[in-house]
């Protein structure tokens, strides 16, 4: 490519909920099997030290959909609803020409389910509007949130978030297959224009409940946490969030259970994944089309004594990444590329502008990764879209959580060096280079008192934790106007795929393994 008139990469964006980096093949675990997204690594990039906006869904998400911090965005938690006046990236490569099309998960509150997409196919299981219906699960009632129910109701059985997840995988694949024909369709050179297919993954979020021939084949394999006890002493917040949500203890049983269906529902969506990666290559598009891989967030699995997200920790914040672009980044070997500097998901939002030639969003906070990863024959990057190469490139994220109880924390990892800020409460601060595990707060130590005087006052320029109290407080009391109106008038959901009762159980025996399991292997 010279200009941007040259042909542009389709996009297929992949996004999983809730997977933790730490349980994939590519990034060093024995035990999943994750043949395809280590193939895709084999073929791009994989990203090292890549940080979500927030370890919680709405937040994060709705940070990578404008490329923005989440107090830019005013979504904090999972009742905040974005502001539909704010464009997203699917607005701004709608706008430089491309169909943009989203199948599954988006985690998007309020009437506007588009979100600058074109098309839609199977919504979310949750309802479109705060204080909707939402549909009963039976024995796996409030497992789906960070509470002790979650461990206790686990182990073999279904959780409707895989059946989600399968409905998803056919709608993608039909989809390009559509698009396919369409394009074989066109006279013998005709362009067809690029497209943005996101694909939302409910897996591997919780339930920690996998069918029973799933997790069969990972019972007595999976190892158990590496660091299982939490630090001591700990922080206020973190001794809070295990009373808050009955953690405190944790039987042995469980935690077995627990990781042996999160690993299985890792497989799962490697699987699914797989079947997406194959209609791409089989319809022909695989040799132009970007590929992104990631996650919202992660999963502590147990590391710590923490489940779930909702911290600071690397199995919470971290995030995988994994980019493909045929032709324009390196791969230079069958694991892959490996990147080790620090990247934002906001970066993503930045290169994925970047390559398709979109223009900049505002108050754009992320960097195109195309100049870091020495991509060749690029254009001239769109005004507005920061393009740092790998000299310039300064190693820092940062991710926030606001809890309403009144916990208001902000995250920085620059270079080694990670920097927790809880507001009214003492910081954490971390060597990852001396301490990967983050055993060892050292915000105390004098030795490090400049590092934290300096992350410190970088973590909170422009973050106003008290305008933010504030803010939320309003939308406390607006959300309760809203929800008394849904429960009241029943608002129709505009995209919402029907979760059922009878999705949900456990303890059932296992049933022959899908043909789903052969593993893609692309020609290119």
């Amino acid at each position: 490519m010279n200009d941007r008139s040259a042909p542009r990469p389709n996009i297929l964006h992949l996004l999983s909920d809730q997977h933790s980096p730490y349980v994939a093949g590519c990034y060093g675990d024995a035990v999943v099997q994750t043949p395809h997204l280590d193939r895709l690594a084999g073929q791009g990039v994989v990203f090292d030290a890549a940080y979500c906006p927030a370890p919680i869904c709405v937040p994060s998400r709705m940070s990578m959909l404008t490329g923005r911090h989440p107090y830019q965005n005013e979504c904090w938690n999972n009742s905040h609803i974005l502001d539909s006046g704010i464009p997203t990236f699917a607005h701004a490569l709608g706008a430089a020409g491309y169909h943009t099309a989203l199948v599954g998960r988006m985690h998007s509150l309020g009437p506007d389910q588009l979100r600058g997409y074109s098309e839609r196919l199977v919504g979310d299981h949750s309802p479109n509007f705060e204080g909707g219906p939402s549909a009963p699960r039976g024995p796996l009632e409030g497992t789906a949130g960070p509470a002790r129910v979650s461990l206790t109701r686990s182990g073999p059985g279904q959780g409707g978030y895989q059946v989600h997840d399968e409905y998803v995988t056919a709608a993608a694949v039909d989809w390009l297959n559509r698009r396919g024909v369409e394009r074989r369709s066109l006279p013998p050179g005709a362009p067809a224009p690029p497209f943005l297919l996101s694909v939302g993954f409910m897996l591997p979020h919780q339930p920690f409940v996998v069918r029973g021939e799933e997790y069969a084949r990972y019972r007595g394999r999976v190892p158990p946490p590496r660091n299982p006890r939490p630090s001591s002493p700990d922080h206020p917040y973190l001794e809070w969030w295990r009373r808050h949500t009955g953690i405190e203890e944790v039987d042995e049983d469980e935690v077995v259970r627990c990781r042996t269906a999160y690993w299985a529902l890792v497989d799962r969506l490697d699987a699914m994944i797989g079947q997406v990666l194959r209609a791409l290559e089989e319809n022909g598009f695989a040799t132009n089309t970007m590929i992104v891989y990631t996650s919202d967030h992660g999963e502590q699995a147990g590391e710590h004594g923490l489940w779930w997200k909702q911290t600071f920790h690397e199995a919470s914040a971290r995030v995988p990444l994994i980019i493909s672009w045929p032709g324009v980044l390196p791969a230079t070997s069958p694991a892959g590329e490996h990147c080790a500097r620090v990247v934002s998901a906001l970066d993503v939002t930045a290169t994925l502008l970047d390559a398709a030639g979109g223009p900049a969003l505002p108050q754009l906070a992320g960097r195109s990764l195309l100049g870091l990863l020495g991509a060749t024959d690029l254009p001239a990057p769109a005004p507005g879209i920061p393009r740092p190469g790998p000299a310039a490139w300064e190693d820092v994220a940062f991710s926030e959580f606001c809890v309403e109880e009144g916990w208001y924390q902000r995250m920085i990892r620059s270079g080694h060096w990670k920097l927790c800020h809880y507001h009214g409460h003492r910081p954490q601060l971390f060597d990852l280079s001396r301490d990967p595990d983050e055993l060892h707060d050292v915000a105390a130590d004098p030795r490090c008192a400049p590092v934290r005087e300096a992350l410190s006052a970088r973590v909170l320029d422009g973050w106003d934790a008290e305008g933010i109290t504030r803010r939320i407080a309003a939308k406390r009391e607006d959300a309760k106007v809203l929800r008394a109106w849904a429960r009241a008038t029943r608002p129709a959901d505009q995209y919402r795929w029907n979760l059922t009762t009878e999705m949900h159980y456990l303890g059932q025996p296992p049933r022959p393994v899908a043909a789903d399991r052969e593993f893609f292997t692309p020609s290119t």
